[in-house]
């Protein structure tokens, strides 16, 4: 009992594998790309209801690492260098509310856990308020939940918006496009993390092709795969468990669980774990009785070879279009061969048709830390510390669209 007692109270040396030095040299790199202006990162806010997990969002862990909620980053930027302090605004130390949420970093403990200067969560508007005075034709370059032209507002939006009434000369913009362009590149500890995230999914995927058998429900598999990421460490899933048998097999994003498997089914599970906030993806198709049908073989083959021609496209600074185009190639080929289109060339009545019949059969994009990111594989070139995952889904119950020779 003792040696147990001692081993929990070890620091967790996984979660500090992105040092303090990477965070500040990811926010001088945004610096650079943004050039002239104010600077600031707004947290996620705590959850209204009691007992909800919080999760950080994912541009203000990239650029802080700092997982409390109701958080903000504040700096100012000048011909592409941070003046000034880095100022981290955060929630106080606050024992009576901290019995029910946690332990807080709190201000006094921002400077020498993270190097940055520590204020109160409260002043941040304040402070805000004090830079566009003094500086008052600035550009407020804000990363969050800010998009103030829709029509539903979230609560960066109205603040901002309140903010700017009082400054008029200012300019506030998103300046999420310049973080994602920054996280598109992985340093070596963010490739680790992803490695971990992607072992820990392959694990899940192998515990549950041994456990599935006829007569189990889909929420079983789906229950034994998420204990398997949590098991191994992994935060949550990075999205909604995929576990869809027989005719659910063909829904892209099914995620109701719920339907008891047949011997003849095929199960689609598609499934990803978040490690540290990086987020694996990854998805295998298998019969519920251990051996595919003919057809389900022919089907699956199919979607073996578009992975392939589309995966020996993948090399270093290659634009991503030609990882899509062979992928399609070799799509055609094996839709005709299996009577599903007149032929590799055939012309389809509507383009609507091919993109639905395209997704049916396999889908390839790129993936970011946080799987709320995507970036077209028609912009992207690929790079060595950049990655691309192919999705692939097999079913017996594919029914050609109008305008398609079966």
């Amino acid at each position: 009992m003792r040696v147990s007692f001692l081993f929990l109270c070890l620091p967790l040396t996984l979660g500090a594998q992105i040092q303090q030095s990477e965070y500040a040299a990811r926010r001088a790199a945004l610096a650079k790309l943004l050039g002239n202006g104010i600077v600031v990162a707004i947290g996620s806010p705590e959850p209204e209801e009691d007992y909800i997990a919080f999760n950080q969002n994912s541009p203000f862990v990239y650029l802080t690492g700092f997982r409390e909620p109701d958080a903000g980053l504040v700096f100012e930027v000048k011909n592409g260098q941070i003046v000034g302090t880095e100022k981290l605004f955060v929630q106080p130390s606050d024992p009576s509310r901290e019995v029910w949420t946690g332990k807080r970093v709190g201000v006094q403990a921002v400077q020498p856990s993270l190097g940055l200067e520590g204020r109160d969560q409260g002043t941040l508007l304040k402070v805000l308020d004090s830079l566009l005075t003094r500086d008052s034709t600035a550009t407020l370059h804000v990363i969050g939940d800010f998009e103030p032209r829709r029509a539903i507002l979230s609560g960066t939006d109205q603040q901002m918006i309140e903010l700017m009434k009082r400054h008029t000369h200012a300019t506030a913009r998103s300046a999420n496009a310049a973080v994602n362009q920054l996280r598109r590149v992985k340093s070596a500890a963010e490739l680790d993390l992803i490695r971990k995230a992607i072992a820990i999914t392959v694990d899940a995927e192998r515990d549950a092709m041994r456990y599935i058998e006829p007569g189990q429900n889909e929420f079983e598999t789906q229950a034994l795969i998420e204990y398997t990421f949590r098991r191994n460490g992994a935060d949550r899933p990075s999205f909604s468990s995929i576990v869809g048998s027989g005719p659910n097999s063909t829904t892209l994003h099914y995620n109701d669980d719920d339907r008891f498997f047949n011997a003849n089914d095929v199960i689609v599970m598609d499934i990803g774990a978040s490690y540290h906030g990086y987020a694996a993806d990854v998805t295998r198709t298998v019969p519920v009785s251990g051996k595919f049908s003919a057809d389900q073989r022919a089907i699956y083959q199919t979607v073996r070879d578009v992975q392939a021609a589309g995966e020996r496209q993948a090399k270093l600074n290659a634009p991503g279009r030609m990882m899509a185009d062979s992928a399609n190639a070799a799509m055609n080929i094996g839709l005709a061969k299996l009577g599903l289109i007149e032929s590799p060339g055939a012309t389809y009545d509507c383009d609507t048709l091919v993109t639905a019949l395209d997704w049916m059969f396999m889908t390839l994009v790129q993936r970011p830390p946080a799987s709320e990111d995507r970036r077209s594989c028609r912009e992207a070139r690929s790079q060595s510390s950049r990655g691309f995952t192919f999705e692939a889904i097999c079913s017996t119950s594919f029914q050609a669209p109008r305008g398609i020779k079966r």
